[in-house]
């Protein structure tokens, strides 16, 4: 038996995958934009030499990552879809819930992302986006009598408008994945927690300084508020031992 690495068997590729990967190509390089039409399903059988069933296959696993659109009784091919978001946000999603990414890795990335949607927001935003990040925040301060649920959405929603008036989708769904990770791991203990109207008003507060350093076009300012009340706020749910990393993003920002 010869020394070095243990290998494991190969499984063969199946055919709809190669299929896929053509397709996936072509728009990659612009050789199919948007708008542009697939041959029709015969044509395609005929093009790559594989049968129907394969052809079908790889064409529904285009159209379930977006890429492409067929309707049913259209005579022509499938259609090729301009780029959406949310492809990238059901990947990124799949990662935090499927590759054991860390509280710490969550709440350090959010970090980073909110601080920047801050600062870019700070920079861009319009006179209409500063006005609904003013309405959310109504909506948080109302939401502290009636309940964490409500409270939560308006809070959702003060990050959404921040996200975009940072003009990049990218920040913006991202933001939004590795939030609602956040969330959905601690939403428990938050809802129950017995000092919940306390979080409530402490939240309220922080949100109050980042708007206020946003209205002033201060994004520097902005994005070490963000920052910082991600920490206040989460650090706790963090193992004392991993905080380090945290820590090191609000010290950059103070320095």
């Amino acid at each position: 038996m010869s020394d070095g690495a243990q290998f494991q068997q190969v499984s063969p590729v199946r055919l709809y995958q190669r299929i896929v990967e053509q397709i996936e190509q072509a728009i990659a390089s612009g050789d199919l934009k948007p708008g542009h039409r697939l041959p029709s399903e015969r044509e395609l059988v005929v093009q790559f030499g594989a049968s129907r069933p394969t052809v079908r296959e790889a064409l529904r696993v285009l159209e379930s990552n977006g890429l492409v659109r067929s309707r049913p009784g259209d005579p022509n091919g499938p259609e090729i879809l301009p780029f959406s978001t949310a492809g990238l946000a059901k990947e990124m999603t799949r990662l935090v819930r499927f590759d054991n990414v860390s509280m710490a890795e969550l709440i350090s990335f959010r970090m980073i992302l909110d601080g920047s949607a801050s600062q870019l927001a700070a920079r861009l935003r319009s006179d209409e986006e500063l006005s609904a990040m003013e309405e959310t925040l109504t909506g948080m301060s109302d939401a502290i009598k009636t309940g964490y649920e409500e409270f939560s959405k308006a809070d959702v929603a003060f990050h959404e408008v921040v996200a975009r008036a940072s003009r990049n989708a990218l920040i913006e769904v991202s933001n939004q994945v590795v939030r609602g990770a956040v969330l959905s791991l601690i939403s428990d203990k938050v809802a129950n927690a017995r000092d919940r109207r306390a979080l409530m008003r402490k939240s309220l507060g922080h949100h109050q300084e980042v708007l206020e350093a946003i209205r002033a076009r201060d994004g520097r300012a902005a994005a070490h508020i963000s920052r910082r009340t991600l920490y206040d706020y989460y650090a706790g749910y963090v193992p004392e031992g991993e905080r380090g990393r945290l820590l090191a993003l609000v010290d950059d920002e103070a320095a």
